[in-house]
């Protein structure tokens, strides 16, 4: 009689989750990944043909959880607001795991700027300020976001800042407006 498969795929997938929550990307051996789940490293290679093909199912399951979890929160009313003032929450309660996936350099950069542009870019066609604006508009819409997103969460983790709710909203809304002034300023990814 065969042996029942008792580690899934899930379970690997959560366990990869709770070590780059906890370790960042330098946690992302087999080994950790195992040992969280206390078994060797055997279910991670017959579920998966190698650690790259863990990473992207990895990627692919944090890009729903901040979709259907973290970025789709009304707060403010403004989704492109909002979706800032997600981002930063999200940071100051998952500080490692934000740092893992926004900060560290990892294999899953680039796939990050992607899906936090194609967010932008859902959430700025239901706000008035961005309507009928130009794709290379809207491109420098997401990076005066990203970097004002990225700065805000940065300095919240760290605990060198402190701010509510409607400072972050008036220092958007001072952002977003100038950009919308001077969209011609442009940063290459």
């Amino acid at each position: 009689m065969a042996r029942r498969k008792t580690i899934t795929r899930e379970h690997i997938l959560n366990a990869t989750h709770e070590v780059v929550a906890t370790e960042g990307f330098s946690g992302f051996t087999a080994r950790n990944i195992a040992s969280k789940m206390k078994s060797s490293t055997q279910p991670i290679y017959l579920e998966f043909k190698n650690m790259e093909e863990l990473r992207e199912a990895f990627f692919e399951e944090v890009e729903d959880y901040l979709r259907n979890e973290v970025f789709n929160k009304e707060v403010s009313g403004d989704p492109i607001i909002d979706l800032t003032l997600n981002y930063v929450e999200f940071a100051r309660k998952e500080k490692m795991l934000f740092r893992a996936l926004f900060v560290e350099d990892h294999a899953g950069g680039q796939l990050l700027n992607e899906f936090g542009l194609k967010m932008f870019i859902e959430k700025a066609k239901d706000s008035e300020l961005y309507q009928g604006v130009s794709d290379e508009e809207l491109n420098t819409a997401f990076l005066g976001n990203w970097i004002t997103a990225t700065g805000l969460a940065s300095l919240a983790t760290s605990e060198r800042i402190h701010p509510t709710t409607e400072e972050m909203v008036s220092i958007l809304n001072i952002v977003n407006k100038s950009i919308k002034r001077n969209p011609t300023f442009t940063i290459t990814m």
